[in-house]
């Protein structure tokens, strides 16, 4: 039996985890569930899997909580200090499903314990890739990446004998507008944005991947995960979304780790790794794909890709502020207060405003995170239209 906390439980990667580790349910024990808003679902989870904390990061909605869970023996906490708090309790494996910066100090604290990390979160690594590494390294951690295009990669790199790889390729969909002109752009609607043709996904990750900014974040978090330079990073657009990533060795040989759009298979991965788990989804049938496609991608309509690797090389706080940036500009968009080209605009514009800045501890982190934040909140208030 291995034990489970499961942060930020009631989004989608924490859902499938939920499902993954309700059956069957003596194979795991559930220490820790945290959520946000979503109280019902949250209180629903913790008493259906018997956990022993359950934590919401909104302390206007612990009373609700704490009614919900009524007399069940669960020990009930509110406020992103609990949250922090649930990833230090001692747990085999700490999946970390948080979306976005808040994430962050809850996964350093895992990480400072020498916990196993299913980390599903990409800004952990984008906006503290070198402070994360290092506590991981201290501590004897281990990070199993979540994500479907690093579990891949995970799947098939030679650690051991790394100077043979060659280069890792990150496979992309393309997003639901891999064929639209800049012009239908313009007038791209949230709703429109969210509809992902591949993933079922929350709506910033869609977001995300409909401006592949997704991507962009996937390749500063894959220079943190494995031993590779920033120029053997590549990718390709695959809108099958069948091949999850490569890796090319030097001999000419590439190896791929192919299955269903699935987020259980990489969960699961990291739920059971070093063994495997069944998860109950489709198995993958090539003969009915029939074809995969795969090509370039295109960088004049998704500069997203060029902001990340530009933000890549600078390095120090670039990738956090286009972290911090981008994620003030997808939920101006969601709230239908900016177009859908305006999200990469903002970004832009924030980055040349701020410049380059050291980031020496995680409090250097949260300081560039939230003046980040402010700017590119300002320079949505400066202009009508960015586009």
């Amino acid at each position: 039996m291995k034990s489970v906390t499961i942060l930020g439980s009631t989004g989608s990667i924490g859902v499938n985890t939920v499902d993954l580790v309700a059956t069957p349910q003596e194979n795991f024990k559930i220490v820790a569930l945290t959520g946000n808003r979503n109280i019902d679902l949250l209180a629903e989870q913790a008493i259906a899997l018997k956990a022993e904390l359950v934590v919401t990061a909104d302390e206007a909605g612990y009373k609700k909580l704490k009614d919900l869970i009524g007399s069940h023996p669960i020990e009930v906490a509110a406020g992103s200090q609990a949250v922090t708090e649930a990833a230090e309790r001692s747990a085999d494996v700490v999946i970390a499903g948080i979306v976005g910066a808040a994430a962050l100090e809850p996964t350093l604290a895992a990480a400072r314990r020498g916990a196993t990390i299913g980390l599903a979160n990409k800004e952990s690594l984008v906006c503290a890739g070198d402070l994360m590494t290092d506590e991981v390294q201290k501590s004897g951690a281990r990070i199993i990446p979540v994500d479907s295009e690093h579990n891949a990669i995970f799947q098939v790199f030679d650690f051991k004998d790394a100077h043979h790889v060659e280069k890792v390729i990150l496979t992309a969909s393309g997003g639901p507008f891999r064929e639209h002109p800049l012009e239908y752009m313009k007038s791209v609607t949230p709703a429109q944005a969210v509809a992902h043709p591949n993933w079922d996904m929350g709506a910033k990750i869609s977001v995300d991947s409909a401006t592949m900014m997704n991507k962009g974040l996937e390749l500063i978090e894959a220079f943190h995960l494995f031993p590779v330079e920033e120029a053997q990073i590549d990718i390709v657009v695959h809108p099958q979304s069948v091949v999850h990533s490569m890796v090319s060795y030097v001999d000419g040989s590439v190896l791929a780790q192919m299955g269903t759009p699935d987020m259980r298979t990489p969960i699961s991965y990291a739920l059971a790794w070093p063994e495997r788990m069944a998860t109950g989804g489709p198995p993958l049938c090539l003969p009915k794909i029939g074809n995969l496609t795969f090509e370039a991608p295109d960088f004049g309509r998704f500069p997203a890709l060029r902001l990340a690797r530009d933000a890549l090389k600078k390095g120090g706080g670039a990738p956090t502020v286009l972290n911090a940036a981008n994620e003030v500009a997808v939920g101006c968009f969601l709230n239908e207060k900016i177009g859908f080209l305006d999200i990469i605009t903002i970004v832009e514009k924030t980055l040349e405003r701020i410049g380059d800045k050291p980031l020496e501890a995680l409090e250097d982190v949260f300081a560039l995170d939230e003046q980040a934040r402010r700017l590119a909140d300002e320079i949505v208030g400066q202009a009508h239209s960015l586009s």
